[in-house]
């Protein structure tokens, strides 16, 4: 039996090496256009990240290992480019141009999918890549490493863009996700639990736009930018994944049938239209194992399960392919995402009646160290209570809790099959009763009645209007709900009816439940359960109650100081890089402060943006909107605050880039130290010169740019007229005895006067930087007094900048200001410090110290 596989990836190799072992006797040849086989194609986004390391592993057989190993013939550099299934021959182009046949008795299509390019002008455009072969990953990387990529955006939001987006943050860069459906993995997951993914994704310093599609690719011969519905994104370089398209062009013409995306269409013994034809993996059509109907389902995992199947096929024994399910996972930084089975809408579709539960569970006893959470839906059958579906996300084993999933699905589980299975248990692994088990209960006792309540979804849509919320959560937090502990509830609560309407909410769920289940007892007709909770849920109340201090205190670490003349109305301070923002990012601003506050926006003295008349209520959509846009609120409290610069970058006497030193000190202190507590705030300024234009020397730390003049007095003819003596704005130069001379104490090394003398005695200089400590602004102004040596090297200036800091933090005490530690301690000391190793040789111990955990700073 003569065998002919096209395809040399995941089904193609699966199927090539089965048979051969089934059938020694098989005459197998796999062909492949490409000159690698059988590699690790999900792998390759971890790659670009640098958490797979090189090339060669990615690369599972080589093409002459697979041969070897396998005993099938190899042909690389062959594509098939026609088919005549009466004369069961293969028509294929090599790599050096020349054509042929191939004959076959049983031919195996296995072409996999390639990635479908969005319809955008300038997508040739150096920095635009695909993700889907070796080279596309290794061109990636290097693409990232010699260009220094800084900005990304990913055109899709799917598995392949999500793990994209977070291998280039882990390379450094900043990424923007973007995806033309309403939300995050359309079709894999509901709606309510993608938003909760997209929610972590922006946390997690990933900026995401829904619904939202590329229009152009912008730029010269390379990509600077993306123009999109949400307006012109900054970006090196861009990642297109927003799907693929089975490799099934050479066989439009052969009347083999097709589902509308080109993928052929298989029974379950994976056989198409055509005789002895067959196809598997990313370029087939198979069936749901729950509903029968076509799906396809392009995932590693499947093409091996297919390929594995037809191989035994062919070799003559009765297998059939039992289908898919769907299931997927993804990994997002700090988030594990999976499912299987119908979605809810899948399921709706498919005719069943859909009930379905949201749930928040620990994934190991809380106790013991590194436990994480699960948030889960299950989706099940109303009627039969058969489990459709499960969608898990979590920062633990989420694939065990969607392979229990896939298993209770196969073996075609009711809910009541699911209570008492006797899982693994021990604290280092899972909760006595197993999440998994945990989350059936939730919906059984909604189906049973034992719980009322309302889906996250129904919630979105404003079926809560006319309840009244009850925070049920031991620390009740949500600003106008009423509060309620259920530990303390003997009997009906005065003030809230018996039929009243009442929104049950806590922080995760169980003890809104608990709740409910007090009230019912006590005869209280109308209460409904928030499922997830505030976890999941972003609940506001409809008030015009006055905020409590606590809450005042809360939101103020967030960037929002209290505004003294409203009842709840906040002024919310939005984070600027040295006081730039984008033209796109001023428009999101002006919408957020006229959809969020008053519409007023006001600038800050250290050139943050504040929102002005922002209710209570609005925090956290404002916060959310912004977030969408890369924005980010804060610089308050006891920390390192945001820089400020002067614009000496492109100011006329600017000695050093202001915009980049600041940039640097953003990232690098104000973002990479934003979680370190110091005795007080911490403000640093860099100016571009001596003109003090942003008042360095007021500062806690301030960098001023220097321009030291090298003097060839040799050269001096002691000129009447001098023009070094005219141009000097601070009289420190004059001329004695016929030479000139600069007085060092006076001379602040602004620059002005290299260049000026005729006789160029004043042309050489060295750029530098003057760092001074202890400055302050306020009721007791601080004048800083600078450091002995002039600095020329940057890397050098920020150690500094960085050992201030831990020095503040570790001899500080709690409340006083840098200027008050510099002044205990004694400029002298302070200063052999920072220029000394000893405070970054104890980073890691000062950093872990439980230090200042009630800083001094008020605002």
């Amino acid at each position: 039996m003569k065998v002919l596989i096209i395809g040399g990836v995941a089904a193609g190799t699966k199927t090539a090496a089965k048979l051969k072992r089934a059938d020694r006797s098989a005459d197998i040849t796999l062909i492949t256009n490409s000159n690698d086989i059988s590699y690790a194609g999900c792998g390759l986004p971890y790659y670009v990240g640098g958490v797979i390391e090189t090339e060669e592993q990615l690369i599972v057989n080589t093409p002459a290992k697979f041969a070897a190993l396998t005993g099938v013939n190899v042909i690389t550099g062959c594509e098939a480019i026609g088919l005549d299934a009466g004369a069961k021959k293969v028509t294929v182009k090599n790599s050096d141009g020349s054509t042929g046949e191939m004959e076959y008795d049983r031919l195996v299509v296995a072409t996999g999918a390639s990635a479908a390019l969005p319809p955008v002008t300038g997508i040739d455009k150096k920095g635009v890549f695909k993700m889907r072969t070796p080279e596309d990953a290794v061109a990636i990387r290097s693409y990232v490493k010699a260009n220094g990529v800084k900005k990304a955006v990913v055109i899709g939001g799917g598995f392949i863009g999500l793990e994209a987006a977070e291998n280039l943050q882990k390379q450094g860069v900043s990424v923007t996700v973007i995806d033309i459906a309403s939300q995050l993995l359309p079709g894999i997951f509901d709606s309510e639990m993608a938003d909760y993914i997209r929610r972590h994704l922006v946390k997690a310093g990933i900026r995401v736009l829904c619904g939202v599609g590329a229009k152009d690719i912008l730029g010269g011969d390379k990509v600077d930018a993306v123009k999109t519905d949400a307006g012109v994104i900054s970006a090196d370089m861009v990642i297109a994944a927003a799907g693929i398209r089975p490799n099934t062009a050479f066989l439009r013409d052969t009347g083999i049938e097709m589902a509308k995306n080109g993928a052929l269409l298989v029974n379950d013994q994976m056989e198409t239209s055509l005789p002895d034809v067959y196809a598997a993996g990313d370029c087939a059509v198979v069936h749901n194992r729950l509903t029968g109907a076509r799906q396809w389902s392009p995932m590693g995992s499947s093409a091996n399960l297919e390929g594995r199947v037809l191989a035994q096929v062919i070799a003559g024994a009765d297998k059939h392919y039992e289908g898919v399910l769907g299931t997927g996972i993804v990994a997002v930084p700090g988030l594990n995402c999976g499912r299987t089975g119908l979605t809810e809408a899948a399921a709706r579709e498919a005719g069943y009646d859909v009930i379905t539960a949201v749930s928040v569970h620990d994934d190991k006893p809380s106790y013991y160290p590194g436990f994480s959470f699960f948030l889960t839906k299950v989706i099940a059958d109303r009627n039969t209570h058969a489990l459709l579906g499960i969608q898990c996300v979590g920062g633990g084993a989420v694939d065990k809790m969607v392979d229990i999933g896939v298993m209770a699905i196969s073996m075609k589980a009711k809910l009541e099959d699911i209570e008492n299975c006797d899982f693994a248990y021990a604290p280092p692994f899972s909760t006595a009763i197993h999440p998994f088990v945990q989350a059936v209960n939730v919906l059984l006792n909604k189906i049973k009645g034992d719980m009322v309540s309302m889906t996250p979804a129904e919630y979105a849509a404003g079926k809560a209007e006319g309840y009244r919320v009850i925070d049920a959560s031991p620390v009740p937090s949500i600003h106008g709900a009423t509060a309620v502990d259920y530990t303390t509830v003997n009997g009906p609560i005065e003030g809230i009816g018996l039929d009243e309407k009442l929104l049950l909410v806590c922080v995760r769920g169980k003890r809104a439940y608990l709740t409910q289940n007090k009230l019912r007892s006590f005869g209280y007709t109308n209460t409904v359960v928030l499922e997830g909770a505030t976890f999941v849920n972003e609940v506001r109340v409809k008030t015009t109650a006055a905020v409590t201090e606590e809450e005042k205190k809360a939101v103020k670490a967030l960037g929002f100081l209290f505004d003294k003349n409203t009842a709840d109305c906040f002024n919310c301070r939005v984070i600027t890089r040295n006081g730039k923002i984008t033209a796109e990012e001023s428009r999101v601003i002006s919408e957020a402060a006229a959809i969020y506050g008053s519409g007023a926006i006001a600038m800050t003295t250290r050139l943050t943006i504040e929102i002005q008349g922002v209710p209570y209520a609005n925090i956290e959509p404002l916060r959310a909107y912004l977030a969408e846009a890369g924005l980010e609120t804060g610089g308050t409290g006891s920390k390192v605050r945001p820089v400020v610069s002067c614009k000496g970058t492109t100011c006329q006497y600017g000695l050093i880039d202001t915009f980049s030193v600041s940039e640097e000190i953003h990232e690098r202190f104000f973002n990479g130290y934003s979680n370190v507590k110091l005795p007080h705030k911490f403000k640093i300024a860099v100016g571009g010169c001596p003109n003090n234009c942003v008042k360095p020397d007021l500062n806690d730390l301030g960098i001023v740019g220097q321009r030291v003049p090298e003097i060839d007095f040799d050269k001096c003819r002691g000129c009447k007229v001098c023009q070094i003596v005219n141009n000097c704005p601070i009289h420190a130069a004059s001329v004695v005895d016929g030479k000139i001379v600069v007085d060092t104490d006076v001379c602040n090394h602004c620059g002005r006067c290299i260049g000026k003398c005729p006789f160029k005695c004043f042309t050489g200089y060295t750029n530098g930087y003057r760092i001074y400590i202890g400055g302050r602004w306020g009721k007791r102004v601080a004048q800083g007094r600078y450091l002995d040596k002039i600095f020329t090297d940057r890397a050098e200036v920020l150690d500094v900048v960085e050992k201030a800091i831990l020095l503040f933090r570790d001899q500080g005490i709690t409340g006083e200001r840098f200027a008050d530690t510099v002044a205990r301690l004694g400029f002298e000391n302070v200063q052999a410090q920072l220029l000394s190793d000893e405070l970054l040789a104890h980073k890691e111990e000062n950093l872990a110290a439980q230090k200042h955990l009630v800083g001094g700073a008020t605002c």
